[in-house]
């Protein structure tokens, strides 16, 4: 299982049923490589091929054994083998690829759905739960870390903001047992921006894990 994964992930992982660990730890993988190109590309001609490389070659784990990429080797044994298309997984790039155009709100939103939103919807199919409760806490997640990244600080602010309205909305209500891995997730982002004191984010977490609120 792929173990190289930054602390609140770990944590999240290991929060998940044991059967499912591995298939979600290399979705999270998939998703640190893809942040990685974004994040390290200067000229966005060079990011936008990278990340055509990976949307060709996830799609083509459904119909070809993956190449001598470690991690496209995990995605086909822990994550299409256990009934996630390559196809969907492709669908993930887009997240990414929104974020090599000049950033506005518009754009914000597009990364919080195509990137958070679909990837909670594709490790719900493993840790089920109510599909928009899913829908933005991914949606949160996902622009909670773009607002812990991003170096324009009126995209930050933009980025938080979506976040809390997202976070809102996924926490108004209970979550099932089987899902709650997901939710810890977000709320680990969620502890990292928000401005409550660690102590009080950690007392947050635990509380959900036991009730699911």
């Amino acid at each position: 299982m792929i173990t190289d994964l930054a602390p609140d992930r770990q944590l999240a992982v290991r929060y998940a049923p044991e059967g499912v660990r591995a298939s979600f730890a290399t979705l999270l993988a998939l998703d640190a490589r893809l942040a990685g190109i974004v994040r390290a590309t200067r000229e966005p001609m060079v990011g936008q091929m990278r990340l055509t490389w990976w949307h060709d070659a996830l799609t083509r784990l459904d119909t070809t054994d993956a190449p001598a990429e470690p991690l496209l080797q995990a995605l086909q044994r822990d994550v299409v083998g256990q009934g996630v298309e390559g196809a969907a997984l492709a669908t993930l790039v887009d997240g990414w690829d929104v974020l090599l155009d000049p950033l506005d709100a518009e754009i914000v939103a597009q990364h919080g759905e195509r990137r958070g939103a679909r990837l909670f919807a594709l490790a719900g199919r493993w840790m089920p739960g109510e599909p928009a409760l899913l829908a933005e806490a991914g949606r949160g997640w996902a622009l909670a870390d773009l607002a812990a990244h991003v170096s324009q600080s009126e995209i930050a602010a933009v980025a938080r903001e979506q976040a809390r309205g997202a976070f809102a909305d996924a926490f108004a209500r209970r979550w099932p047992a089987s899902s709650r891995p997901l939710g810890a997730l977000a709320l680990l982002q969620h502890g990292v921006t928000d401005a409550a004191a660690p102590w009080r984010s950690f007392a947050r977490l635990t509380r959900f894990r036991l009730t699911g609120r």
